[in-house]
């Protein structure tokens, strides 16, 4: 397969753009070492420093000694750092965002980059993982060019779960008060279940959010809803899941048609390779869905060979 090189004035900018929104990205979990707030206040007679949480939550964290003081003092500096950088980067992503737009750097569907900041922003992006078709959009990234459309063409996208992990995403969604559908909904609020097929949300446009899982084993939860929420999406068992559990992650900046980033963390190019040869080999596999897996598992094969050598795949 032939690949369509973006421009140079195009590569130069998604250079530029993908060093701003990671230096924001950076700062956005460096301040959250100092959300929520301290102050001081007097407890039985004696002033007290106090660390309140983003939920109200109270601590003490100490006396009115010169210790406390200059750790008062320390954490507000800080926290008056972050917010200033992450307000200074705010306006460069912007700025960005536009450039990537007027020179159409991005083709990736608005909805797509929109649910990995959704994830992103309520604290999941490391227990969820794109895979399928949309992971495509990664690796050219990577590479500076454009696959033909016939490779890239699909209506939905697949977050894999890894189940290893649950009991940390668990207590993240406890933590924020979400469900993952709610997640969705901020990028989208027509996003719905849907009644048949509970492992899927569709929104008005009929783009679909699947959520896969590997076959239960050892101590896997059977079924798995994504929260407490009985109404929230339910993870779906796939076969040859263990290529995605035993996979290296491949994060990359994605650009969308109007510009707005993304990271995108998905399986490792050769992993991805392995498992679309196995898809379009797979006897079971819907007749239909083959041709493609294999044309996948070749385009992708040709990215590594002709350009992500320098990411070490092996």
């Amino acid at each position: 397969m032939k690949f369509e090189s973006l421009s140079e004035s195009q590569l130069r900018q998604y250079i530029d753009a993908e060093t701003v929104f990671t230096a924001w990205q950076k700062a956005r979990i460096e301040a959250q070492s100092v959300r929520g707030s301290m102050f001081w206040r007097e407890l039985r007679g004696k002033m007290t420093l106090l660390r309140v949480s983003t939920t109200g939550a109270q601590t003490v964290i100490g006396k009115d000694t010169p210790d406390d003081h200059a750790l008062f003092e320390r954490f507000m500096k800080r926290k008056e750092d972050a917010g200033n950088r992450i307000k200074s980067l705010r306006g460069a992503v912007n700025e960005q965002q536009r450039l990537n737009r007027a020179l159409r750097v991005g083709r990736v569907p608005e909805v797509v980059v929109r649910i990995l900041n959704a994830i992103n922003a309520a604290g999941l992006a490391d227990h969820l993982t794109t895979v399928g078709t949309h992971a495509l959009f990664a690796y050219e990234a990577a590479c500076g060019v454009r696959i033909q459309p016939s490779a890239m063409m699909t209506q939905d996208v697949d977050h894999f779960f890894d189940t290893r992990q649950r009991m940390a995403f668990f207590s993240q969604m406890e933590r924020i008060g979400a469900s993952l559908i709610g997640i969705l909904q901020k990028a989208d609020p027509s996003f719905k279940v849907m009644d048949e097929q509970k492992q899927t949300a569709m929104n008005k446009k009929g783009f679909q959010v699947d959520v896969i899982r590997r076959q239960a084993k050892d101590d896997d939860p059977h079924p798995l809803g994504m929260s407490s929420s009985e109404d929230d999406l339910w993870a779906v068992q796939i076969p040859d899941a263990q290529h995605v559990d035993s996979a290296s992650r491949f994060s990359q900046v994605i650009v969308a048609t109007t510009g707005e980033m993304a990271t995108m963390h998905t399986m490792d190019p050769l992993a991805f390779v392995r498992l679309k040869q196995a898809l379009s080999q797979d006897p079971k596999r819907n007749p239909l869905k083959r041709p493609k897996d294999a044309l996948q598992s070749k385009v992708v094969q040709q990215l590594v060979d002709e350009f992500l050598q320098y990411r070490g795949l092996t």
